[in-house]
């Protein structure tokens, strides 16, 4: 497995986290994920620790926070060999006090993060969405008060517009804050939206890419092509819409210059989605799911060997969309915005 730094951290993370989302399987927020046990948790575990992977991911809304109780259980008595990430920001309830990042909030949110987790301290806490009700400053403030406290070792956003993580950053640098080092993202070959301003944010403020739905909510499975559309029954038609919506166009052809490269490579089409985000900047570390034993493994073979610029180019070319205002214009300027730097 390689290990790249978390942006401008120390912090050393695997190239593939384990997303937990589908641990726990109750409550109706993000509760149809998936229904895997303390049991099952714990040998997806077991796999993930062999193969280098030591960072696994979860939230408090997953599952009603039961996606925590089932990780903090899978890796009890090996908790000093693992990275544990969470999030929290996004309702659990229909409370005032439910939501948000305030002072209150937060800090009731990771004592709550940590006794489901049964630990003393969380190494990534996240920020699942911008809170606009509540002043950046109380927020950071609060953050740092935990990382003071040692019960936050790291701090990280997700899903946040590119105003909004500056802003926060300038505001941690004009306090002396902690800063956020990881942005955790929607980012694939049929969403690369990322790329037009989260992307040099990154790149110019140490903020590495987490990347969630690498095959862009199940459609670069394989399962989909253009001679063989999404069968009427499928899962996928459910977590469509919590996704942006796919020209089926656009996918079609991403889809067939995979399955050219599937053919030349041997390898799945899953596993050359998720190795062209690996080589893409500011990626520090791709986030897979697996809901048993022979899913995770086949996500496993992603890593242990490298597109060819060949490949990249061809895929680069598929996905392609013209850029929207104003980032299109820089994509005709040669040498003047093009993104050539190493990965962060």
């Amino acid at each position: 497995m390689e290990y790249r730094r978390l942006g401008a951290s120390g912090l050393k993370v695997p190239a593939l986290t384990f997303g937990a989302g589908t641990f726990g399987g109750r409550g109706p927020l993000f509760g149809a994920w998936g229904n895997t046990d303390a049991q099952e948790a714990r040998r997806l575990v077991d796999i993930c620790l062999d193969a280098g992977i030591t960072m696994f991911d979860t939230a408090d809304v997953y599952s009603g926070g039961a996606s925590e109780e089932v990780l903090g259980a899978a890796v009890k008595g090996r908790r000093d060999q693992v990275i544990v990430s969470t999030k929290t920001g996004l309702p659990t309830g229909d409370g005032p006090a439910d939501a948000g990042t305030s002072r209150s909030r937060l800090i009731t949110a990771c004592e709550d993060a940590l006794r489901r987790l049964g630990t003393d301290y969380i190494d990534l806490l996240q920020l699942h969405a911008f809170d606009a009700g509540t002043p950046i400053e109380e927020t950071l403030s609060a953050l740092d008060d935990l990382v003071r406290a040692g019960k936050i070792r790291y701090l990280g956003i997700s899903n946040f517009a590119g105003y909004q993580a500056m802003k926060s950053l300038a505001i941690a640098d004009r306090y002396g804050h902690p800063r956020y080092i990881a942005h955790q993202v929607y980012y694939s070959l049929i969403g690369r939206d990322y790329e037009w301003e989260l992307m040099p944010l990154g790149l110019d403020q140490g903020l590495g890419a987490l990347v969630w739905s690498p095959l862009g909510w199940g459609r670069l499975t394989g399962k989909v092509r253009r001679d063989q559309p999404l069968p009427a029954r499928s899962r996928l038609h459910d977590t469509a819409d919590f996704g942006p919506p796919v020209d089926d166009e656009l996918l079609y052809r991403v889809v067939d210059v995979l399955d050219e490269i599937a053919q030349e490579t041997g390898k799945a089409i899953p596993q050359i989605a998720i190795n062209w985000l690996l080589q893409r900047p500011t990626v520090s570390s791709v986030i897979i799911g697996a809901r048993d034993e022979e899913q995770l493994r086949q996500n496993l073979g992603a890593v242990g060997w490298t597109l060819t610029p060949d490949h990249m180019a061809k895929l680069d070319a598929a996905s392609n969309k013209v850029s929207p205002y104003p980032y299109f214009p820089y994509r005709r300027q040669e040498g003047f915005a093009r993104l050539n730097p190493p990965v962060v």
